[in-house]
């Protein structure tokens, strides 16, 4: 009897993508492959007892697993999820290494995005509670209620008992998409918090996939390198452990910012500008990238009116034109989705709730600790209003510094991109607050540009230490000096890591890479392409 057309050709690919696995898994890049994942099931494991978990579990107690969140249980919980976040962040140095030196290709690294991060989708939130806000929301816009208006306090019930106490009274500070998105999940649920959880983290993953689809590209427009880019703003435990496991909704919007600015480099500009367009939708800060894609939408224009021997419009007369049009699909698609979602523009004046949040990690509050600290011993003041007047200033500088940079990116379209970067930057240094995944939004930006390994070893330390900072419920551990302290260790580590395998020289022979320390050439020697090749199998 023949064989049905077809699938013998099946056959032998199914054979020869498990071997291509195996034979990866084989490898040192496989290696740590296999430890992030071990790692991702240990953050799993341990946040059902660490984590933000909610104030009353029911399920724990059904399973007879409530004592993991007490006592030894808990410091067992903890100790796991910490080992996690190690494992995972030695996982993705280790990759690292690799990928300067070109022995692991974009296709293998693509694959372990989802390898590393299925087994954080069954996780409690962990290191936030935001997603019990983000439902809350949700429920407040399925019930009538309107969350520009009021907050999560209104609706008594399951979903407000796990809101953080700060922002229970807070207006909704998210646009009409983030809302619709925790109605449509609420309504689909109810108040059911771990199935709510569970369908607002797969809402996230097109912004995950929007990531690694688009920083390939944007690396190759800018003179970066592909793999460098997935590994550093993909891969990154900084990312994958507090936007996934996190549940920010921070992930949708950067997806959708780098899409948007890589299709406005690939002269589709009306497409970038809506793409854009939806991530403001889902959160304000997209809207940062809108004036500098009008810059390059006009230097486009520029060369097209040069290619075709025509004599280019006058600068404002262009730029008159191209943000015209920008403006009208921007405001065509923000309209259309808060109709939808039945809302006006009320959560502008919600973004100022973040001025509840008060850590270290901005400067106007490390100006204000300086001050309160150094003089408050003979001035008595205290750093609520100190805190005021540095938010002021910062505020102030940070308009004049927007404009500024914005300005100066307007020649070229890596001058645009890169205004995109500082203006990230600089939005989070100088606002009233910032948190750790916030660094997300810059580093996304910058993982498309060239980049020395010198370079590259200060942002593995910075994402090290900023993915330490904070305990896995959720709280700042930036008050504690002994935890600051092991975190900074660790980050110095993980940096020199980069380029040293065992820097602490924990093994009998300590083997130093060759990365180089110039900048990083966007195509790999003939010998780590061939090497690259082997190592790209589909895990």
């Amino acid at each position: 009897m023949s064989a049905r057309p077809g699938t013998l050709d099946s056959s032998v690919d199914r054979r020869s993508w498990l071997r291509a696995s195996s034979d990866y898994l084989r490898t040192p890049e496989g290696h740590a492959t296999i430890l992030g994942f071990v790692g991702a099931l240990m953050l799993t494991f341990g946040g059902f007892g660490a984590g933000s978990v909610r104030r009353y579990d029911p399920l724990l107690e059904d399973m007879r697993l409530s004592w993991l969140r007490f006592g030894h249980g808990y410091a067992l919980s903890t100790l796991i999820i910490w080992g996690g976040v190690l494992a995972m962040i030695i996982a993705w140095v280790r990759l690292g290494r690799s990928a300067i030196k070109g022995n692991v290709g974009l296709n293998a690294l693509s694959w372990t995005v989802p390898v590393w991060t299925a087994p954080m989708l069954f996780a409690v939130p962990m290191f936030s509670r935001d997603a019990y806000s983000y439902l809350a929301q949700g429920a407040l816009l399925r019930d009538g209620f309107d969350p520009y208006a009021v907050g999560p306090v209104v609706n008594p019930g399951i979903l407000l008992d796990n809101v953080s106490n700060v922002w229970t009274t807070t207006t909704a500070p998210y646009g009409p998409i983030s809302l619709l998105l925790g109605a449509g999940i609420t309504t689909i649920t109810g108040d059911n918090v771990i199935a709510g959880t569970l369908l607002l983290r797969l809402t996230m993953l097109p912004g995950l996939m929007l990531l690694v689809w688009a920083l390939p590209r944007l690396a190759r427009q800018l003179g970066g390198r592909p793999t460098i880019a997935v590994w550093l703003a993909v891969l990154n435990p900084l990312v994958l452990i507090h936007l996934i496991g996190g549940v920010h909704n921070e992930l949708l919007m950067v997806g959708l910012m780098v899409a948007g600015i890589t299709v406005a480099l690939d002269r589709r500009h009306v497409a970038a500008v809506a793409i854009v367009a939806v991530g403001v939708a889902v959160k304000a800060m997209a809207a940062i990238a809108l004036p500098f894609i009008v810059w390059i939408w006009m230097i486009h224009e520029r060369e097209r009116a040069l290619a075709e021997d025509r004599e280019p419009a006058t600068p404002l007369a262009l730029f008159v034109r191209t943000a015209g049009a920008g403006v009208a699909v921007f405001g065509t698609i923000f309209a259309a989705a808060s109709a939808v979602a039945g809302v006006g523009l009320g959560w502008l004046t919600a973004l100022s709730g973040s001025a509840k949040i008060v850590n270290w990690l901005s400067l106007p509050t490390i100006m204000a600790h300086i001050v309160t600290v150094g003089t408050g011993w003979f001035t008595g003041l205290r750093l609520e209003p100190v805190l005021d007047v540095t938010r002021t200033i910062c505020a102030v500088v940070l308009v004049g510094l927007l404009v500024w940079i914005w300005w100066r990116s307007r020649k070229t379209e890596r001058d645009a991109v890169m205004g995109i970067l500082l203006a990230l930057v600089a939005i989070v240094i100088l606002s009233p607050a910032a948190l750790p995944w916030y660094y997300s939004w810059p580093l996304a930006i910058a993982a498309g540009f060239a980049m020395s390994t010198r370079t590259l070893q200060i942002l593995v330390g910075l994402s090290t230490w900023l993915m330490l900072v904070f305990q896995p419920d959720g709280s700042i551990g930036l008050y504690t000096f002994f935890h600051v302290a092991l975190a900074v260790v660790a980050a110095i580590v993980a940096a020199v890591s980069v380029r040293t395998v065992d820097p602490l020289r924990l093994r009998s022979v300590s083997e130093k890479t060759h990365a180089p320390t110039e900048q990083i050439a966007e195509q790999p020697t003939q010998a780590t392409q061939a090497t690259s090749e082997r190592h790209s199998s589909p895990l």
